[in-house]
């Protein structure tokens, strides 16, 4: 039965890939290599000489990470190791990559752990966690307070805009702030502040269910089911690598933009962070040595290599 679970599961994976894979385009055409985008980022601080044999999880020197491989350009599945790929544990002869896969191998490069990645639904992350199934997830979740409730949250390890995405040839595809939304036919991955928060501060948005993951959310704007979806930048960018017919709208910094109460509650909503085990102050603060030597551009240049290698399917 596990073998068959594995088998669905892998194919799964596929699917998922068809619709969250970019391509390569660019760095074909225009000879640019992707790894340059990575010269300024600094080399990892050696931490190896730490003791973190103590840090629950961390006992056995392996640092065990979930996110949905199926969320990019934070993560994704691709069927071989190229660009440094890791193994996906529970998914034989599936890898995993992306920014996610890079924070956390920066991670376990520094203090010498072994890293694992497992695949885990988005809903079911956060009580792996708690279960210490995962020491930790590192997976485009925001640094929320109620999620900081359930969990520690380390970093931020990205700061991540808010946006909308449409069609070239939408009648939203003008839209300079979100009252020229009106009426619009959308949606957003479910369990996050673009459905929960954002959606609805539009006037006679006809909200639709939300997506199980970003790219079914994706795959409802390129069918036509939906005139546009919420997302961050991030994931916004990867789907426009992948299709040229799609186009960013992104009002930040502008009185259209959405509303938060507070500006507490804006940056609570597009700070991006790891969560660990609630009271698991230890292997926060680890972690957070290691991203506080990182600025928000070395972070946004990470992010621009993952996007410019998504696997091209």
């Amino acid at each position: 039965m596990k073998k068959i679970l594995a088998v669905v599961l892998a194919a799964m994976m596929l699917l998922s890939l068809a619709a969250c894979g970019g391509n390569t385009q660019d760095k074909e055409n225009t000879g640019t290599n992707p790894a340059d985008m990575l010269k300024d980022v600094p080399k990892v601080e050696d931490l190896t000489a730490t003791d973190t044999s103590k840090i629950i999880g961390l006992e056995d020197g392996k640092l065990t990470v979930g996110m949905e491989c199926a969320y990019a350009p934070y993560n994704w599945t691709q069927m071989d190791d190229s660009n440094g790929a890791v193994p996906i544990s529970n998914v034989p002869g599936a890898y995993a990559n992306g920014y996610d896969v890079l924070i956390a191998k920066r991670i376990c490069e520094a203090y010498g752990w072994e890293l694992e990645i497992v695949s885990s639904a988005w809903e079911s992350l956060t009580p792996a966690v708690q279960a210490k199934t995962m020491d930790a997830n590192i997976a485009g979740q925001s640094m929320t307070a109620d999620r900081m409730q359930e969990v520690e949250m380390c970093g931020p390890y990205y700061y991540a805009t808010i946006v909308c995405l449409t069609t070239k040839d939408s009648k939203f595809a003008n839209a300079k702030s979100i009252a020229d939304l009106e009426g619009g036919k959308c949606t957003a991955q479910s369990g996050t502040i673009w459905y929960d928060s954002c959606l609805p501060q539009i006037k006679n948005a006809d909200l639709q269910t939300a997506a199980d993951t970003a790219p079914a959310m994706v795959m409802q704007l390129e069918t036509g089911s939906v005139d546009f979806v919420c997302t961050d930048l991030p994931t916004a960018m990867g789907a426009v690598a992948k299709n040229d017919k799609l186009v960013v709208l992104n009002f930040s910094g502008t009185e259209g933009d959405f509303q938060f109460a507070t500006e507490q509650e804006r940056i609570e909503n597009v700070n991006i962070g790891i969560s660990v085990l609630k009271g698991n102050l230890e292997l926060k603060n680890a972690m957070d040595k290691v991203l506080s030597a990182m600025t928000e551009e070395h972070f946004n240049a990470m992010m621009n290599y993952a996007i410019a290698i998504q696997p091209e399917v």
